[in-house]
C-alpha cells in the first residue's frame, strides 16, 4: 500500500456500523467511522467527494440488491464493503449462499474503484460472539480470500483486543460507542496508506474493577427489555430496523464539516 496516497473520493456501502451506529450526534443522527474517515480524507485532498448508502439492519442480499450497483456506478476511487454479519446473527443462516452473495458484491465492486475496501468486523466479547464465532469466523475466511483474488484490503478489527472489550459498545450490544468508531476510522486510514495517527488503536482500554454482580444483573434486564426483546420481534415478523429508511448520504458529493 502507497504511503501518503491522493484519494478524491470515497463511497461507503454497508449496513448499521458502516451508517454508523452508536455514534450520535447531538441532532439525533449518526456519525460514525466512515464520516471520520472521510473528514480526514478530505482534509488533505480539496474537492474531496463522500457517499455514505448504509442502512441499518440489511442483509447481504439487500445490500447487493440496494447498493451495489449504486456504488460501482459512481466510480469511486475507493469503495468500503462490509455485510453479512447481519445474515450471521440469524437463527438460521445459509452460509453459502452468503459467501456467493458476498462473491458478487466484490466482483461488481472491486472493478469500479481504484481500491476496494473489506473488513473482518468486530467482535465484543461475551456469550453472543461465541454462540456466533463459527460462523463470522467463516465470514472472515471468504473475506480474506475474496480480498487476496481481486486486490482489495481487509482492515482486521476482529483481531484487534481493543475493540473487543464491552467498555467499545454502547448498551444493546451490537454497536460500537464514539470512541469504537474513531479507532476504525483509524484502522482504515492507516490500511489505506495514510500517515498515522493513532499508533496504538489496537491496545485495550486500562482494566478497571468489573462491575459488581447485581449492577451486571440490572445492566442484562435493561438489555433484554430495551434492545434484545425488539431485536427478536423484529426477526420473528420479518422486520427490519432499517425499514423505509433511506441511504445515509445517497449522492457523491463535497464533503464539508
Amino acid at each position: 500500500m502507497q504511503t501518503n496516497p491522493s484519494y478524491s473520493s470515497l463511497v461507503a456501502v454497508g449496513d448499521s456500523f458502516t451508517e454508523g451506529m452508536s455514534d450520535l450526534l447531538p441532532d439525533g443522527s449518526y456519525r460514525g467511522w466512515a464520516d471520520l474517515l472521510a473528514g480526514r480524507m478530505a482534509a488533505v485532498t480539496p474537492g474531496f467527494r463522500y457517499a455514505n448508502l448504509a442502512v441499518r439492519g440489511k442483509l447481504i442480499q439487500q445490500i447487493v440488491d440496494e447498493q451495489v450497483d449504486v456504488a460501482a456506478a459512481m466510480q469511486a476511487d475507493v469503495i468500503t464493503l462490509v455485510g453479512g454479519l447481519n445474515d450471521t446473527l440469524r437463527p438460521k443462516c445459509d452460509m453459502v449462499r452468503v459467501r456467493d452473495l458476498l462473491t458478487e458484491a466484490v466482483e461488481r465492486l472491486a472493478p469500479s474503484c481504484k481500491q476496494l475496501v473489506l473488513m473482518r468486523s468486530p467482535g465484543r466479547q461475551g456469550p453472543v460472539l461465541e454462540r456466533f464465532r463459527p460462523r463470522m469466523e467463516e465470514l472472515f475466511g471468504v473475506v480474506d480470500e475474496l480480498a487476496s483474488r481481486h486486490g482489495a484490503v481487509v482492515v482486521d478489527l476482529y483481531g484487534a483486543a481493543s475493540l473487543s472489550d464491552p467498555r467499545m459498545w454502547d448498551v444493546d450490544r451490537l454497536h460500537l460507542t464514539a470512541e469504537g468508531h474513531v479507532r476504525v476510522a483509524e484502522a482504515v486510514w492507516q490500511t489505506l496508506g495514510y500517515d498515522p495517527e493513532d499508533t496504538e488503536w489496537r491496545t485495550p482500554l486500562p482494566a478497571t474493577v468489573p462491575p459488581k454482580w447485581l449492577a451486571r444483573r440490572i445492566a442484562d434486564v435493561r438489555f433484554t427489555r430495551q434492545h434484545l426483546l425488539p431485536w427478536i420481534g423484529r426477526r420473528l415478523t420479518g422486520r427490519s430496523s432499517g425499514d423505509g429508511l433511506p441511504p445515509k448520504r445517497p449522492d457523491l458529493l463535497p464533503y464539508e464539516r
